[in-house]
């Protein structure tokens, strides 16, 4: 429960930034091209995950030497002042271009922390617990990942309903980066008070820890095979799948579906509160039958299920078609967005249709207004930012829960295995180095890329004018997840002997 409880309050403090990409886009990155905001954002949420690996060498050779208890002691005071920095940190209308700098450097010593945290926490677990049943105690740390994004999703819908949407617009964004100083205190507090992992400790007394853990797991070459089969045959298709099923859903559903962002992020925590349970179930079941076949099945689902999932998503809020209620259209003018120019301004239309079958619809268009009326371009009113979101009626959004739900099952399959997995495969002197860095790279650079390089997909394929255009940014976790899979497949072992490296 303590290693637990901090790596869950570690996973909540990185993924509170994914969870509010599309508000942090208008306050750190210049409005005038909600596009490239948006993917500049994606791109600094993606840094954080670049730099795991780097973070995973750095710590993984501290918890080698020092002890894992004192290690991911100190990635969790790292992770928490820098989130807590980051709500602290002034819009870029008010500091321009230093705003985004002092994010990503934040963003950055997440990513360091959270490269040491991982490998820590489940190292220390796996340590702890019988050979037998080492898949169901290590899996609890597996669902900390899935609860911290849940967490996030919460105090974000908590903090929207609390406050006006322009206090949350202009203020109040920044309550869920406060909190988390609040939470690592706690967790702090109880980690201080935990004792060093007995096989550590016993291999500390009898003098066999490792004086340079790095060149024993990387210089090594039987290690190090072992080292590249675990990220090509394991981790780099858990970690696309990963963040495919939870992070690339709710992107999807807010910027290709437009849908209201308050729905998706309630849709989504309730997908992944009914999935997070199975992750201690397909932890318990590797015990049985090995780690090998539930990942490679889950891989497999995924890779066939994804396409036809997504585009069910996509139809089931198509607004073609639709016929408006009776009454239900609202058009006014909302008044100045701000003064441009003397004597001009910008004037915010607002549009609400809501439709016979319960969906609606809210587009917000700004126009630049003269004393002589809209500024025209091309014989039209300019409107250079439009917003648009979309509300879906009960049955569609129960499709798209049972939508996500599906892919988080895939989630918990390639997942909840996995950390039993990397612990059998290397011995206790440099374990902790050598799993941290291809799970940190499997997740950071493979999985943590997903969502700017799916984003790009979709827009490119979108310019291109394809009919499937909103199906694109799945090729790249398709790819990637088959490529581990066929290596997956032939190189692991198909069942797991429930023993550590060394005790074979």
């Amino acid at each position: 429960m303590a290693s637990s409880l901090g790596t869950l309050i570690e996973w909540y403090d990185f993924y509170i930034f994914g969870s509010l990409a599309v508000v942090l886009a208008t306050k750190f990155f210049p409005a005038d091209n909600p596009t490239a905001a948006f993917l500049s954002t994606l791109a600094t949420f993606a840094a954080g995950f670049v730099v795991r690996p780097f973070g995973a060498l750095f710590f993984g050779r501290l918890g080698d030497i020092i002890g894992r208890k004192y290690t991911f002691l100190v990635t969790l005071l790292i992770m928490g002042f820098s989130t807590f920095l980051i709500g602290c940190v002034p819009s870029y209308e008010t500091i321009g271009f230093a705003a985004p700098v002092l994010v990503l450097i934040l963003r950055l010593l997440q990513g360091l922390a959270l490269g040491g945290e991982y490998g820590g926490a489940a190292t220390y677990v796996a340590e702890y617990s019988q050979p037998h049943r080492r898949g169901y105690w290590t899996s609890w740390i597996q669902t900390t990942a899935t609860a911290g994004l849940f967490i996030s999703l919460i105090v974000i819908l908590v903090t929207k309903t609390s406050l006006t949407a322009e206090e949350f617009d202009g203020w109040g964004w920044r309550i869920p980066f406060w909190i988390s100083i609040l939470m690592v205190g706690v967790s702090y507090v109880i980690r201080r008070n935990m004792k060093e992992s007995p096989l550590f400790a016993k291999a500390k007394k009898e003098g066999k820890t490792s004086t340079n853990p790095l060149k024993e797991s990387f210089g090594n070459k039987l290690n190090f095979k072992f080292v590249l089969l675990a990220l090509f045959g394991a981790v780099m298709g858990q970690g696309v799948i990963w963040y495919t099923g939870q992070f690339y859903a709710m992107s999807f559903m807010q910027k290709v579906m437009n849908i209201e962002s308050a729905q998706v992020d309630s849709m989504m925590a309730l997908a992944l509160f009914m999935g997070t349970p199975l992750f201690v179930l397909f932890g318990w079941l590797s015990d049985k039958v090995g780690r090998k076949p539930i990942m490679m099945i889950g891989m497999l689902l995924a890779i066939l299920a994804y396409r036809p999932i997504y585009k069910t998503m996509y139809n089931s809020a198509n607004m073609q078609g639709k016929e408006i209620a009776k009454g239900g259209l609202i058009e006014k003018r909302t008044g100045k967005a701000h003064e441009s120019i003397p004597k001009d301004s910008l004037i915010t239309f607002h549009t609400e249709k809501v439709f016979t079958d319960g969906f609606s619809l809210k587009k917000d268009s700004i126009v630049h207004w003269s004393p002589n009326g809209p500024i025209m371009k091309e014989g039209k009113a300019e409107a250079p930012v439009i917003k648009e979101a979309i509300t879906v009626n009960a049955d569609t959004r129960w499709l798209l829960i049972f939508m996500v739900f599906i892919q988080v099952v895939f989630v918990t399959m390639v997942y909840g295995p996995i950390a039993a997995f990397l612990v059998e495969m290397f011995p206790v002197r440099i374990r902790y180095t050598s799993m941290s860095l291809p799970y940190h790279i499997g997740n950071g650079v493979f999985g943590g890329l997903l969502p700017a390089v799916a984003t790009y997909l979709v827009t490119s394929g979108k310019a291109s004018g394809r009919a499937d255009w909103f199906l694109e940014g799945l090729w790249y976790p398709i790819v990637v997840a088959a490529v581990c899979l066929v290596i997956g497949t032939i190189y692991l072992k198909t069942k797991n002997r429930n023993l550590d490296m060394d005790e074979v």
